[in-house]
C-alpha cells in the first residue's frame, strides 16, 4: 500500500484512479507500534518476540536487529527468526472478527521470505524520508481514490488511513467495521471498489 502511494506521488501524470486498502504511510512511528508498542496489547507474545534478538539490541531497531537475524550464515539462525517474526505478524493481527492462524506462515521458505522482505524495509523506514507519504498527498489532488481499512486492524491503526484521506482531496475512505488487517468482505469491498472506476480513461 505505501509502494502504491510512493509511485503515484512520484507519477500522478500516470494515475487516472486508485483503490487502496490496509492503508499505511511507511512511517517510523508505524514500524515502532508494530514491533514494540503493540507489546502492551499482546505482552506475553511480544516477550517471546523479542527474546528471539540479542539482549544488547532489544532496546533498539528490532526490524533491523531481525532482518540480520534473517541474513546469518547459521541455517538454524535463520529458520528461528523466520519462525518468531511470523509468529508475531500472526499475533498483532489476530483481533479482527473471525481471525484464525494463516496457513502461510507453515511453509519455512514462505517464513523466511517474507520476513527478510518486511525486515529489510522497515529497518530502513521503508527508504522514506520522514512524513514522505503524507507530505506528499497534494501531488493527488483531484486523482479519485477509494481507501478501504478494517475498524480491526490494530497493527495499522485507522488514523493513517483517516489522515491520508483528509489529505487527499478527491479521495473516499471506506471503514469496515467488521474487518481488521484484511478478513471478512474486505476483499470484496476492494474489488466493488475498483469495478466502480472501470471505463475510466
Amino acid at each position: 500500500m505505501s509502494l502504491g502511494l510512493v509511485y503515484a506521488q512520484k507519477f500522478p501524470e500516470r494515475v487516472i484512479a486508485a483503490v487502496f486498502g490496509a492503508i499505511t504511510a511507511g512511517t517510523r512511528t508505524e514500524i515502532d507500534w508494530i514491533t514494540r508498542a503493540m507489546g502492551r496489547v499482546f505482552p506475553q507474545q511480544w516477550k517471546q518476540f523479542v527474546a528471539a534478538v540479542p539482549e544488547t539490541e532489544r532496546t533498539g531497531n528490532l526490524a533491523a536487529a531481525y532482518a540480520r537475524l534473517l541474513a546469518d550464515p547459521d541455517p538454524e539462525v535463520r529458520e528461528m527468526a523466520g519462525l518468531r517474526w511470523c509468529e508475531w505478524e500472526d499475533t498483532h493481527v489476530s483481533l479482527m472478527p473471525g481471525w484464525r492462524p494463516s496457513p502461510r506462515y507453515a511453509d519455512p521458505a514462505f517464513r523466511n521470505v517474507f520476513a527478510r522482505l518486511v525486515t529489510h524495509y522497515w529497518a530502513h523506514d521503508c527508504f522514506l524520508a520522514p512524513n514522505e507519504i503524507l507530505g506528499g498527498m497534494g501531488r493527488l489532488a483531484g486523482i479519485p481514490a477509494i481507501l478501504v481499512h478494517g475498524r480491526y486492524d490494530v497493527s495499522g491503526p485507522l488514523d493513517t488511513a483517516w489522515k491520508i484521506t483528509e489529505a487527499w482531496p478527491g479521495s473516499q475512505l471506506i471503514v469496515l467495521d467488521d474487518a481488521g488487517h484484511g478478513g471478512e468482505g474486505f476483499a470484496a469491498t476492494v474489488t466493488a471498489a475498483v469495478d466502480s472506476f472501470n471505463g475510466r480513461a
